[in-house]
C-alpha cells in the first residue's frame, strides 16, 4: 500500500524503550517528519502480529533487543495537504519496553538515534503528541519526574 494519499490507514507500531533513566529517540530518514526526531517505530505487515512489528522495528532501527511490551494508547496521526486531502494517515500502536541488550546503532531508515534523559526532550523539537506518549509510557513503568519541565 502506498503511504502517501493512502487509500485507508495504515497501521505503525511507536516505542518508548527505556534504558535506566534514558529513552532512545531516532532521526527519521523518510517521511512523513523526514529529519525530525521521533519515537522508533514502524509499519505493520500483512500476517505480522503487532507486538511482532514492535519487535522486528526496534531490531531494524536500532539493533537492540526488548523486554516485555506493555501497551500505552493508539494515537492517530493524519496529516493534510494544502488542499485538505489526506496525504498521511497513521494508526499508531504505542508500546514501550525496557532495553535488554545489544548496543544502539542506526539502521533502516533511521539517520542517527541517541539515549536521552526526559528533562533533554525540549532540544529535540517532538511532536505534541510524542511528549504526550513519553509521559504516559513514564507513569506506566512507575519513572521518577523528569529534572525539568518539558514544553
Amino acid at each position: 500500500m502506498k503511504r502517501e494519499y493512502p487509500e485507508r490507514p495504515i497501521v505503525a507500531v511507536g516505542l518508548v524503550i527505556w534504558r535506566g533513566p534514558r529513552l532512545l529517540l531516532i532521526q527519521r530518514g523518510r517521511p512523513p517528519r523526514l529529519g525530525q526526531w521521533s519515537l522508533p517505530g514502524g509499519a505493520q505487515e500483512l500476517g505480522e502480529r503487532v507486538e511482532d512489528t514492535a519487535r522486528r522495528e526496534i531490531g531494524e532501527e536500532a539493533g537492540i533487543e526488548i523486554g516485555p511490551l506493555h501497551l500505552i494508547e493508539v494515537v492517530d496521526s493524519i496529516q493534510r495537504d494544502d488542499a485538505g486531502r489526506i496525504l498521511y494517515h497513521y494508526t499508531l500502536v504505542d508500546f514501550t519496553a525496557e532495553w535488554q541488550g545489544g548496543e544502539a546503532r542506526p539502521g533502516g531508515d533511521v539517520m542517527a538515534l541517541r539515549w536521552v534523559e526526559r528533562g533533554e526532550l525540549g532540544g529535540y523539537s517532538l511532536w505534541s503528541e510524542t511528549h504526550r506518549i513519553i509521559e504516559r509510557a513514564a507513569a506506566l513503568m512507575r519513572r521518577d519526574a523528569p529534572d525539568r519541565a518539558v514544553p
